[in-house]
Parts: C-alpha cells; structure tokens; sequence
C-alpha cells in the first residue's frame, strides 16, 4: 500500500469508528473498526467491524450496519469531504480475529493442563 492510501485508511477508521460508535452501536454491544484497506485507485475501501455483543445476535448487529452502509457512507462524506475527491465504496467485513484468539487460548489451556496431568502422573 502507498502512503497515500495508508493516510486516507487511517481517516476513514478514525471517523468511521466513531460514526458507528455514536449511531449504530446497540446498547450492550460494542463495534470496533479494527482495519482499512483502501484500494490503490481509493474507489473502495474495505472496513475490517469487530462486533462484541455477548447474549445478542452478532450476525443481526453486522447485518444491520451492512444495511445502513449508504447512510454510514454519507455521514463518513460530511466529515472527510474535504480530504478526498470520491468518498469510497465501503465493504463492510466481518473480522473473526478476536474468536480466533479465544479459540486458540482456549486450546493452548487445554494443552497446558494436560501437560500438567502427564507430568503430575508420571513423577507419582
């Protein structure tokens, strides 16, 4: 990515991440903009949504703000407007990452007390 690309990320996850934060987060639900990837020609930009809502459906949260990318996007507009010619296409994804950490701690635990069983068993 070129530096120019990289900048105009930065601003879109700044401003992006408090337009949702502000208007489209539910209550008890948290929305983080963890990533920005704006294509080189900066017509599209591909916002990387974190959603934490523990007892609600995340899915229905990320469905929401896919359904009100056009609003998102003309809010985003007013407030970097003057930054950029064309304000890019945004491609909501959904960003698995912080499962994945879970999952993963989850397994090394596993491992580790088994270790710890093996080892205890075999100094008995």
């Amino acid at each position: 990515m070129s530096i120019r690309t990289e900048r105009l990320g930065a601003v879109i996850q700044r401003d992006l991440g408090k337009i949702i934060q502000k208007s489209y987060q539910a209550s008890g639900s948290f929305i983080t903009v963890t990533k920005v990837e704006v294509t080189p020609d900066l017509l599209i930009a591909k916002v990387h949504l974190s959603v934490y809502a523990p007892g609600k459906d995340e899915d229905a949260i990320f469905e929401h703000l896919q359904e009100q990318k056009v609003t998102i996007r003309k809010t985003l507009a007013e407030k970097i407007r003057h930054q950029v010619r064309r304000i890019p296409e945004l491609h909501f994804i959904n960003d698995q990452t912080a499962e994945y950490v879970e999952k993963m701690e989850g397994l090394f635990q596993k491992i580790r007390r088994e270790r710890e069983e093996r080892h205890g068993d075999a100094e008995e």
